[in-house]
């Protein structure tokens, strides 16, 4: 692998103002060249004009975060990250690379969870080019590159967890944010390493079932609200059962029999848990009848 090398060229200023004068002064001694007629240092002014005019063009611009990644004849000659005007090989290509912090969201994917349950799925992925070399040589394009790579990384994780916990301490795409978006970024980043290329977050921006299974998936979700919220409602219940029994028993109000306790808990769980608001009957007679 080619690994990125940083150097420090020439400034570009200081070479600018020698290639001017030397221009500058060939320009002058052809024209005296010219006057004399003296060939051979009109020559020699052309030749060191057009020079100094080839040279120019060795002078460049690297703007804040930004990098310049110069080959010369095919070979890596280094990468020049630091700021300002500088000087190189007039023939040394100089390609440019953005070293920006940006961020890529993924399309809305069709996938299926660890249930085999269709769900859409789509990620941010903010990602920062470190090492130009590795950019520019050792894939053809990095930005498609990094486009590809976190949505094969999306569909990967979508197989990994289910949508929803079903059982306890169990992690999940829509329950687990926080898990799910390091272990995102883990595999994004393992993808994109032999690229240049760190992951600095990873998250999912949006989350949902496929339309042909939504209503169903929803019924499922309210049933199981359901059901947790009746499981605490009959657990308070008990609970108030219990106490109630308990004082009675301490305080010598009234002595039950092991039938009338029954018959006392159901009355007290059917009040404790009926969704609607329950009817007395008083009993005018005794407490059997």
């Amino acid at each position: 692998m080619v690994k990125e090398r940083t150097i420090r060229p020439l400034t570009g200023l200081g070479m600018l103002a020698v290639f001017i004068a030397a221009a500058g002064g060939a320009a002058w001694l052809f024209a005296q060249a010219v006057r004399t007629e003296s060939v051979g240092i009109m020559v020699a002014a052309a030749i060191t004009f057009v020079t100094a005019l080839i040279c120019m063009a060795g002078i460049f611009v690297v703007n804040p975060n930004e990098a310049k990644v110069l080959t010369l004849f095919g070979k890596y000659v280094g990468s020049i990250k630091e700021p300002g005007i500088w000087f190189a090989n007039p023939f040394a290509v100089k390609a440019k690379i953005s070293s920006r912090v940006r961020n890529f969201e993924t399309t809305k994917l069709k996938v299926n969870d660890n249930h085999s349950n269709p769900i859409e799925i789509g990620a941010v992925v903010v990602w920062q080019v470190v090492d130009t070399a590795e950019a520019l040589f050792e894939v053809d394009d990095y930005e498609n590159f990094v486009r590809v790579q976190s949505e094969a990384a999306l569909r990967q994780l979508a197989s990994n967890y289910p949508y929803d916990a079903h059982e306890a301490d169990q992690e999940s795409l829509s329950g687990s944010p926080a898990a799910v978006s390091k272990t995102l970024q883990g595999h994004v980043h393992d993808r994109l390493a032999k690229a240049g290329v760190e992951v600095i977050e990873a998250r999912i921006s949006h989350l949902a079932y496929a339309p042909e299974i939504a209503q169903a998936m929803l019924q499922r979700q309210q049933a199981s609200a359901i059901i947790a919220a009746r499981q605490k409602i009959v657990e308070g219940a008990v609970g108030m059962v219990e106490n109630a029994l308990d004082l009675l028993s301490k305080r010598g109000i009234v002595v039950l029999d092991d039938e009338r306790k029954a018959s006392m808990v159901s009355n007290l769980l059917v009040v404790l848990c009926s969704e609607r608001s329950t009817q007395p009957v008083v009993n005018a007679g005794t407490l059997y009848s």
